[in-house]
């Protein structure tokens, strides 16, 4: 007779248990909640000038003051945010598969495959994150679609490696083996046996990226390779607000530390994913 499971055991206990995670949860959906509310109820709109209203301190009228055009800063973060939050995630999502399909193909087949996928990983590891970016960025043109797909190429090889490691590690175990006996196909071998084994590494890869994909976003936008203005973004908000920082400090100040919360509650989230899809942890707690 199996043994009746300790309440609140398992993986959801493990996230739940975790203040690091509760930490990471609350200060993301803050964020979320002010984004959306800011969206919704706010009385500007983020590409609108008001001559009259430059640079105006924080007040409750505008609780991020203004901009050098007028434009409240505030609407103008929110709106930014969500832009870089879509990008980083569309950028990982197809950085995610593409990576994964690769990995997965490598650590199943081995052989010729995997010397050339591996040395292929190899190579793009070899360019630091940012040039590797710029290069993809100078070949595509300006833009969020770009942005995104310069995000993609750099997290390829992460989750390449990774799926390729796991794989390598799970094509020798009992399941695998009876489902190859029983003659099911690799395409079925790697979507129905492997793939949900080595999912977890992959999800925790995954969440830690997103906040770099969203410095990634705001470093070129920054330097103006990103996102083109009207578009709001909170890289080109910065390098804005650079250029008058003694006059208007709040512009560049609320608009990184806006930029921080969302990378801290991201991370602290991924740390407390980690922890949750952890077996070891997982079986110390139940």
């Amino acid at each position: 007779m199996t043994a009746p499971r300790k309440p609140g055991s398992g993986m959801w206990y493990t996230f739940r248990s975790n203040r690091v995670a509760q930490a990471g949860s609350a200060i993301l959906l803050f964020a979320l909640v002010a984004i959306v509310l800011v969206r919704l109820f706010s009385p500007y709109d983020p590409n609108d000038k008001d001559y009259m209203s430059i640079l105006l301190g924080p007040s409750l009228e505008h609780p991020f003051g203004t901009d050098s055009f007028g434009q409240d800063v505030l609407t103008r973060v929110a709106y930014g945010a969500q832009v870089s939050l879509l990008i980083s995630v569309a950028g990982l999502v197809l950085g995610g598969l593409v990576g994964t399909v690769i990995g997965m193909a490598s650590g199943f087949w081995g052989g010729v495959f995997d010397t050339v996928t591996m040395r292929f990983t190899e190579l793009l590891y070899s360019f630091p994150t940012y040039v590797l970016a710029l290069c993809l960025m100078l070949l595509l043109g300006y833009g969020s679609r770009s942005v995104s797909l310069a995000i993609a190429l750099v997290y390829v090889p992460n989750f390449a490696r990774l799926a390729r490691s796991m794989t390598s590690a799970t094509r020798a175990e009992n399941y695998v083996t009876a489902a190859r006996l029983m003659g099911q196909s690799p395409a079925r071998i790697l979507l129905r046996e492997i793939l949900p084994n080595i999912a977890a590494p992959l999800l925790v890869q995954f969440s830690a990226g997103l906040g770099f994909g969203i410095i990634m976003e705001a470093g070129l936008s920054f330097v103006g390779l990103g996102v083109q203005p009207p578009t709001p973004s909170l890289g080109v908000m910065m390098a804005d607000g650079k250029d008058y920082f003694q006059k208007g400090p709040w512009v560049l100040t609320l608009t990184g530390f806006s930029v921080a919360w969302i990378i801290l509650g991201l991370n602290l989230l991924g740390d407390g994913l980690r922890d949750a899809l952890d077996p070891r942890l997982r079986r110390r707690l139940s």
